[in-house]
Order: structure tokens, then C-alpha cells, then sequence
């Protein structure tokens, strides 16, 4: 038996994970030097550590485990965001934190770092190893409440407890998955299946705990003849094939989903976690079936709280239901769907202006040529608002994004994580400017791995979400433009393709060129800053406050600021007047 270093890279070995996302240094050293040794595993050497985490993040998403490690100090501060942020998204990920030498803990050592405080609130597991003994107990330990807690678990590990001689482990040494399914009673079951047949107006309501349960959501929309919504995680599982679905809600959503969850005398929320309580009704009853129960009733005033998963609860649910005769409701909320897409395409069959595409023709126009399975990620921000409501789920496809920890500048880690994870699959990164200048860096990472992501820059010289949250308030967008580099230039001088869309005319011929490009291609595409994109649900102080920030924008003498935008913007505000 080697050292602890290489006992801990043999267990992760054993566990499944394929690659250690890290830089490396100090007291990292030994399990980078674990890393060579091993035919297992892997070293993928991202140039910031926050990036790794990201990258781990995605990957564990997408397979089930993955992996992270920083150094002593700042390289487990810039671990932390994307920690918090592979957490909130219920990802498995292990992070290996390397301390200063143990004979100096207390002592205000050279870069030493309070792991048990820095990492507590991002983290289901976090320790600290202080004798050989401890690690290899420690870090299966840690795998276990990754896998099963869906999070992340903390190790950390000294330098010079790396070094030492491994011990064997005391207890075992694998990682014990399973594959149980949490089922209701049968009491909680009829007690269900009487109260939706009190119903006629229903409406379902679908997260990400639906990942696996598209038959079963189908079947209970047919029975119940019930419209379907769903949040921006349960996307990519629920839209496809779906003759049902009314699209997403939400501040990035469609009016249509919005208006069947208010208009419904009973909601089923099913395995969804979705933040926003102004856009869940609070006029009717609601169910709300999920297999973490802490996660029923925070959200919104629950009439029937029901624990288990979504594709066993519904399974034995379903024989229990009668069909639903009464489809006037469904039709109603279908035919209203139906013009909110045909309304939607208003806003790419005007294509834009030189160096003023409309962002939502570029995003309908990568829904189109992009791959059947392609994954894409999207930058907090306005791309989010692009991607969840013009890129479609295709039964294959799918799509990662900060959609809980909410950080600018997750794009291109994911897609990193999302390369690996998944080789063969199409990557599609649409990047914000404002993120992506984040993160550049790693572009760099891209090419050195020659990992084949397609980075697409919506470059609107501008932070666009905080732009439209600032107008809407009143407040006139201060410190939101950006000054950009020339993207696809940086993109050639990293060794990586770039080129730059100025007109519309040319984005088909750009994509297509660099979708069938084999390596890493960068398209910066020119957007117009000023196209922002309004709720579904758009309060009237939202209304008014964009006339207050336009018109103050006019007493400033930045009248032809204020043409732009409302030349920009004409379909949101014929919308909402």
C-alpha cells in the first residue's frame, strides 16, 4: 500500500470518478503526483479553481459523481462558488481541500484556511482529516453523502498527511449505491387520488425531480386532461413530445404556463423546487408530490404534501384515476399556448440591424441547427432568458445552467465538465459577454484538452439582465456597459477558431461552420444591447418604472438612448399597453 495521496485517488478510482478538475501546488502536490501514477484517473488542469468546480458540477449532473480539488488558502476560496453552486443544483461532487502541514493548524500559517467554517453552508459532508487513520474512513464516508444526499462532501487533507504512509481502512472501502424508490401509502394514495376527482380544472407543474418520469407525467396529464408547465431544470425532461405542455413560467417563462397554474382549481407540483412564490397561486388547492420532503410547503401553501419520487408516485397513483371527461380547460390553455408561440416567433422573424442582431433570432437559430442531443449551457443573465424560451428539448438533449446559485460566468466551466462528461455529444455554450470576460482564462483549458465546445458570445457590450432590472425599477442603467475585447481575436491567439457575426445574413453560415467543426470553435455575435425581455407576469409598477427610467434618462439629454430602446423593445411594450 502507497501513501494516503494515492489511497485517496485509488478509492475515487473505485467510486467512478474518472478525473480530478484542479490547479495544482503546495500542499496538492502529492495527490497531483497520486494523479500520474494512476491509469484511472486523470489531471484536468483548468486555470482557476472556481472553473473546476463548475466543471465538476456539470459533470456530476450529467453522470452521477465527479470530482475537485484546491489548495491550501486561496485555492479553496476560489473553489467556493462553484461549490455553492454544484450544491444548490444537487450535484454529487467531491472536493478535496489540501491544507497547510497539521503541526501548524492555529497558528495563523502561511495561506491556512478554516475548511470546517469556508465550506460548511456549501457542503452535506465537510471534515477535516488530522491523522492518516482518518482519510481513507473520511472520504467514503463523504461519497456516500454526496451520491445519496445529492451535494457536495468536503475533504480536507494536509500536506503532510498526504505524504504519510495509508493505513487500511477500519470500515469499507466502496461506495454503496441504490436504486430504492420512495412510494406514498396507500392511505396517502387514496386520500390523493379523492381529491383530484373533485377536480376538472388541473393543472401539473413540473421540476427536475421529473427527470425520469416523462411517461408518467404524460399519462397523468392524458388522464386528468390537464395542461402541463414546468420550471427551467425540468425543461429539457418534460417538453419534448409533450401535447400537453404550455411551456415554462417564472421571470424567464411564457405567459401561458403562468396563466393555466392561476386559472386551475387544483395544482400538482411534481418534484419541483421552483423558487418563485409570486408566480404559484395561492387561490386554489395544491398537491405537491417530491422526494426530498424538506421541499414541500417552502414555496407555496401546500394543501396535500405527498413524499416520494415522481415516476414510483405516479405509477401507483395513476390506476387509481379516472380519466377526466371535462377537456374544455386543457383546450382552452392549449389554444392560448398556441398564440404565445406565434407571437413569440415576432420576435425573431425581425432579424435586426448591423451589430444589432436580436438575441432571440440567434437563440432560434441555434435551436435549430444545433444537434438533436446536443447540451447546451447558458450564462446567467439574459442568455438564460434566450435559452429558456427558444431552445427546445428534443428528447436528447440537455441543458445546465446556475439556475439556483444564480452566478455569472458558468457557461464555459459547464461546458468544460459537460466535454468531458460526455464525449461525442455536440457542447454549446451561449455565453454572455459579461461572463464570459469572467472567465477566459479557461478558455485556454478548451484548447490545451482540445475539447470541441462551441462557445457562442452574445455580446450586447452590456450586463443586460441588471440593465432591464434597473429600468424596470426606475433607476436610469448606470455601470452596465461593458468594454469588450475583440472575442474572436482572443479566441485565434488561445489556438481556438473565432469568428465574428456582425449581420444576420451570415449567422446561419457561421453556425453551420463551426457545428461541423471537429475542435473548439467562438462565434461573437453582435446583439443589440437594448433588446430586453419582460416577465410573463408584468406588474404595472414594472410599467411604470421603465417610464420612469426612460424618462429620466431623457432629462439627462440621453434622448437617443431612450429611441433605441424603445425602438428595441416595441413588441414588449405593445404586450403590456
Amino acid at each position: 500500500m502507497g501513501n494516503v495521496a494515492e489511497q485517496v485517488v485509488d478509492l475515487l478510482a473505485d467510486a467512478g470518478v474518472k478525473r480530478i478538475y484542479a490547479v495544482t501546488g503546495d500542499s496538492l502536490n502529492e495527490i497531483n503526483d497520486a494523479v500520474r501514477l494512476s491509469e484511472k484517473v486523470e489531471w484536468v488542469h483548468v486555470r482557476h479553481e472556481e472553473t473546476g468546480a463548475f466543471a465538476a458540477g456539470a459533470e456530476a449532473q450529467l453522470n452521477g459523481l465527479a470530482c475537485c480539488a484546491g489548495s491550501s488558502g486561496p485555492g479553496h476560496v476560489h473553489l467556493v462558488n462553484g461549490l455553492y453552486d454544484a450544491h444548490r443544483s444537487g450535484a454529487p461532487v467531491i472536493a478535496i481541500a489540501s491544507t497547510c502541514p497539521s503541526t501548524e493548524f492555529g497558528t495563523d500559517y502561511f495561506q491556512e484556511t478554516n475548511t470546517i467554517r469556508l465550506f460548511d453552508d456549501c457542503s452535506n459532508y465537510n471534515v477535516l482529516a488530522n491523522t492518516s487513520q482518518q482519510v481513507p474512513r473520511m472520504l467514503q464516508a463523504a461519497l456516500q453523502n454526496a451520491v445519496h444526499k445529492q451535494g457536495v462532501a468536503v475533504v480536507a487533507i494536509p500536506g503532510d498527511i498526504a505524504q504519510e504512509k495509508a493505513v487500511d481502512n477500519v470500515s469499507s472501502n466502496k461506495l454503496y449505491l441504490t436504486d430504492s424508490m420512495i412510494v406514498p401509502s396507500q392511505a396517502t394514495l387514496d386520500l390523493l387520488a379523492a381529491e383530484i376527482s373533485k377536480h376538472t380544472k388541473i393543472t401539473i407543474f413540473c421540476g427536475i425531480g421529473c427527470r425520469d418520469a416523462h411517461a408518467e407525467v404524460l399519462a397523468l396529464a392524458e388522464r386528468l386532461r390537464a395542461p402541463v408547465g414546468y420550471s427551467f431544470r425540468g425543461k429539457m425532461h418534460v417538453q419534448y413530445d409533450n401535447p400537453y405542455e404550455v411551456g415554462m413560467t417564472g421571470l424567464l417563462g411564457l405567459p401561458s404556463a403562468y396563466q393555466s397554474m392561476k386559472e386551475a382549481e387544483l395544482l400538482i407540483l411534481l418534484g419541483t423546487d421552483f423558487p418563485y412564490a409570486h408566480f404559484i397561486p395561492d387561490h386554489c388547492q395544491i398537491i405537491q408530490i417530491d422526494a426530498k420532503a424538506e421541499h414541500i410547503g417552502r414555496r407555496a401553501k401546500v394543501d396535500h404534501a405527498v413524499h416520494g419520487h415522481v415516476k414510483a408516485s405516479l405509477a401507483a397513483l395513476l390506476p387509481m384515476l379516472e380519466k377526466n371527461k371535462d377537456d374544455s380547460f386543457l383546450k382552452r390553455q392549449i389554444e392560448f399556448y398556441a398564440k404565445v408561440k406565434q407571437k413569440m416567433l415576432t420576435y425573431v422573424e425581425d432579424a435586426g440591424d448591423t451589430d444589432l442582431i436580436h438575441p432571440e433570432f440567434v437563440a432560434s437559430r441555434i435551436d435549430k441547427l444545433a444537434a438533436t442531443d446536443a447540451i447546451f449551457t447558458v450564462d446567467t443573465g439574459m442568455c438564460c432568458v434566450w435559452g429558456a424560451r427558444y431552445i427546445n428539448a428534443g428528447g436528447g438533449r440537455d441543458m445546465l445552467g446556475s439556475f439556483n446559485h444564480g452566478s455569472m460566468a458558468n457557461a464555459l466551466p459547464q461546458a468544460i465538465g459537460a466535454a468531458f462528461a460526455r464525449p461525442g455529444r455536440q457542447i454549446v455554450a451561449m455565453c454572455g459577454d459579461g461572463g464570459l470576460s469572467m472567465m477566459l482564462g479557461d478558455m485556454a483549458t478548451i484548447v490545451q484538452y482540445k475539447l470541441p465546445i462551441k462557445l457562442i458570445v452574445f455580446n450586447n457590450r452590456s450586463l443586460g439582465m441588471v440593465k432591464l432590472e434597473m429600468e424596470v425599477a426606475g433607476l436610469p442603467d448606470w455601470q452596465t456597459d461593458m468594454y469588450n475585447p475583440d472575442f474572436a481575436s482572443l479566441a485565434l491567439s488561445m489556438g481556438m477558431k473565432g469568428l465574428t457575426v456582425n449581420n444576420a445574413e451570415d449567422l446561419d453560415r457561421s453556425l453551420t461552420e463551426a457545428f461541423a467543426d471537429n475542435g473548439p470553435v467562438l462565434i461573437n455575435v453582435m446583439t443589440d444591447p437594448n433588446a430586453l425581455a419582460m416577465p410573463p407576469k408584468t406588474e404595472f409598477s414594472q410599467i411604470r418604472g421603465f417610464a420612469v427610467s426612460m424618462t429620466k434618462l431623457m432629462l439627462n439629454g440621453q434622448i437617443d438612448e431612450v429611441v433605441s430602446i424603445v425602438k428595441s423593445n416595441i413588441k414588449h411594450i405593445k404586450d403590456v399597453i
